[in-house]
């Protein structure tokens, strides 16, 4: 049975998993943003085979949140480059990171402020006068109500 796309569906959650809604895709997004853009550099930091590999790069491109570009050093080589839709993702990452960590097993890196050197404040959303918010705070209302 062939699974339906969700790349038109009327909800934002259903599109955006269409785009990088397996593992293997968020993961290579991950390595994207941490300095990773051949396959090669995929391959041996995810241990992946090359089939799937090559079939969740093809889609991360097609899909605009990866584009493939010169190698930096003149080569023959393509290299993988996150676009700006991809860099969007950064938050993405950070707040399954952060549910993950506070799932407890062991983490071998913390995200901290550049400037301060400091762990960065878990990610919240805020009401227009600051209150932070929890899913009791907020509602999903239609469009045209809000």
């Amino acid at each position: 049975m062939r699974r339906k796309s969700l790349e038109k569906d009327a909800c934002p959650v259903a599109r955006s998993l269409e785009a990088v809604g397996d593992a293997w895709s968020v993961l290579i997004v991950r390595e994207a943003f941490a300095g990773k853009r051949r396959f090669g550099e995929f391959e041996r930091s995810l241990r992946v085979a090359k089939n799937i590999l090559a079939v969740r790069l093809r889609k991360l491109v097609a899909r605009g949140v990866l584009e493939q570009v010169p190698a930096s050093d003149g080569s023959v080589h393509q290299e993988y480059m996150l676009t700006e839709k991809g860099r969007g993702l950064y938050l993405v990452l950070m707040a399954i990171r952060q549910w993950g960590e506070g799932c407890g097993g062991k983490t071998e890196s913390v995200l901290i402020d550049r400037r301060d050197r400091k762990p960065v404040k878990p990610l919240a959303f805020h009401a227009h006068d600051g209150r932070e918010l929890g899913p009791g705070g907020m509602e999903l209302v239609p469009a045209s109500d809000a």
